[in-house]
């Protein structure tokens, strides 16, 4: 499938900002699945410091706010070619050793309630891919989406308190299980195509385990499945703040507000 992506992220200030400093990830790069056939990334009111390839082979640039800026907007788009392999992404291939996945973050530590999700699967399912599903299953049940229940910061355990969240907070979820039944797991950050509608406020994230004999495979958690070919990979990490689209500190008073708008469609 060939997909047309454009993608504009605005932040707005109360004060004019001093002092800023973003890292961007929003270029996807062609590997398994996915062919990136044109892209471009433009930043107004912000300037490209350097761009380099993170330990996790995540395409990103280190862009400063321009003085006294009162927003800044990152423009990204292009078209990628893709294909559904069941969510099946391969070996392990950026510049970390496999054992990292098994380590545990701030947003993804197995807690009780976590392991309560995760409990019994083992001893149920004789197959790595029906396990995960069913992990998968249990999450959506337990923690069911609904936009505004969480944030950014939110844990894996207090998305579970809170008895609702969204894809980020199913993602760290899973990894959070995974990696306590012994399976080395991720975040990926990327876009999706909707099938009822191209606008979108959001970029979309899942998880991945890597399974012996197969690599990683991607579970989607919010939609039930496997990335199929409606999927695009930017970036993946431990948890969000190693994958996020965009991610910084500034220096000024007042606060900020962000806007997201994008559309995903079948050229």
């Amino acid at each position: 499938m060939r997909l047309t992506i454009n993608y504009t992220s605005t932040y707005q200030f109360d004060e004019p900002v001093h002092y800023g400093l973003q890292q961007i990830r929003l270029t996807p790069k062609s590997r398994i699945g996915q062919e990136v056939l044109d892209w471009d990334v433009r930043i107004d009111q912000g300037r490209v410091e350097t761009q380099f390839s993170d330990h996790h082979a995540n395409e990103v640039s280190l862009v400063s706010i321009a003085a006294d800026a009162m927003a800044v907007k990152v423009t990204a788009r292009g078209t990628v070619e893709t294909q559904d392999l069941n969510g099946v992404v391969g070996r392990q291939k950026g510049f970390v050793p496999l054992w990292l996945f098994q380590r545990s973050t701030d947003l993804t530590r197995a807690s009780l309630n976590v392991r309560n999700i995760a409990k019994g699967l083992k001893d149920a399912h004789d197959d790595d891919i029906a396990l995960l599903h069913a992990l998968s299953e249990r999450i959506l049940s337990a923690v069911p989406y609904r936009i505004g229940a969480t944030d950014a910061a939110t844990t894996a355990d207090g998305a579970i308190e809170s008895g609702a969240g969204v894809c980020q907070d199913h993602a760290h979820i899973f990894i959070a299980a995974a990696r306590a039944m012994g399976y080395p797991a991720r975040y990926v950050s990327g876009f999706l195509m909707m099938n009822d509608t191209d606008h979108q406020e959001a970029t979309h994230a899942w998880a991945e385990a890597h399974i012996d004999g197969i690599g990683w495979v991607g579970f989607d958690v919010s939609n039930g499945i496997s990335p199929d070919d409606r999927y695009v990979r930017i970036a993946t990490g431990l948890d969000y703040r190693d994958a996020a689209p965009i991610s910084g500190l500034r220096f000024g008073s007042g606060d900020e507000r962000l806007s997201v708008d994008l559309i995903v469609a079948q050229q």
